[in-house]
């Protein structure tokens, strides 16, 4: 099957199966890996990228449900600079291997985007589907409230 969808800005055509998911189609028909495949069962959170601005695990939606959707993994969220979330994310040293950083940072971004002043009770219970298993969590929310600057009531600035 063809599938045509907006990723990270962009125009792109895929042919897949049609139980090709959208982790699959990104990183191996489309050769953007900064996605990682973990756990396959949406358990992990590695896999998260936006569809639509909403935080989804893309190993659990198929390649076909994001027909003429946007979706925007972690490339498409810094341009030549990095992110603010991603900043953030370096000067706090809330990454260590970075195997899950790409989900966090993607889960994280949905968030501020919808509620930039989250508290931090509110960025551990949205972050409580992502693990990490090497860094712990106090950097990562510790970036995360150190971002939150950047973002505005009507999306990131």
């Amino acid at each position: 099957m063809q599938v045509a969808f907006e990723l990270n800005g962009d125009p792109v055509n895929a042919d897949v199966e049609p139980r090709t998911t959208l982790v699959d189609c990104i990183r191996d028909r489309l050769g953007r890996t900064g996605t990682h495949v973990g756990c396959e069962h949406g358990v992990c959170g590695a896999c998260t990228v936006l569809v639509n601005g909403e935080a989804v695990r893309s190993c659990l939606m198929l390649a076909v449900q994001a027909q003429d959707e946007r979706v925007v993994t972690i490339e498409g969220l810094s341009g030549d600079e990095l992110s603010p979330l991603q900043a953030a994310f370096r000067k706090h040293h809330a990454l260590q291997c970075g195997f899950c950083t790409p989900g966090f940072i993607t889960t994280a971004h949905a968030l501020l985007t919808n509620e930039p002043d989250a508290d931090q009770e509110r960025i551990r219970e949205v972050l409580s589907g992502n693990l990490c298993r090497c860094t712990g969590y106090i950097p990562i929310v510790e970036a995360i409230l150190d971002a939150r600057s950047h973002y505005a009531r009507d999306g990131e600035k």
